[in-house]
């Protein structure tokens, strides 16, 4: 290698050694759990009564939102299309209620609330089929930073 391209290499090197290093900005954000969140509380067929299951997601829920502000909570209780309409409706009901009543056990607060039920209703497809998973509450929560 001729000494001269050595030369202007080394002088490349010493140079670039000198040369100010560009700052980084280093921002870390941390994920906020104050978002908005979804979820279903599943039930036994025929019951409104929590499973270990249903209390398992409702304590992680409550957890995450502990300390966000809560805008509101939708809870709608659901049940599938065996037994009566009215019978249905009622068990959807309960099965809101015991949802909306372990959140706000939970310390979610109560005005904040919008509990429904829909009974059978769309537990049947267009074709006839019986939809699954209906033995369930859907449980939305609007939680934002505070």
């Amino acid at each position: 290698m001729n000494t001269g391209f050595k030369v202007v290499m080394l002088a490349g090197v010493v140079l670039a050694a000198c040369a100010p290093t560009p700052k980084r900005t280093t921002l870390v954000v941390g994920e906020s759990s104050c978002a908005p969140i979804s979820f279903d509380v599943y039930f036994v067929e025929n019951q409104a009564r929590l499973t270990d299951a249903a209390t398992t997601a409702i304590d992680a829920a409550a957890n995450q939102i502990s300390n966000c502000s809560v805008r509101s909570v939708k809870v709608v209780g659901l049940a599938d299309n065996v037994g009566a309409p009215e019978a249905n409706l009622t068990l959807s009901q309960r099965r809101a209620r015991a949802a909306a009543m372990a959140l706000v056990s939970r310390g979610l607060p109560a005005p904040a609330f919008d509990v429904t039920a829909a009974g059978d209703a769309g537990a049947v497809t267009a074709e006839g089929l019986d939809e699954p998973l209906r033995r369930r509450a859907s449980v939305v929560i609007d939680a934002r930073p505070r």
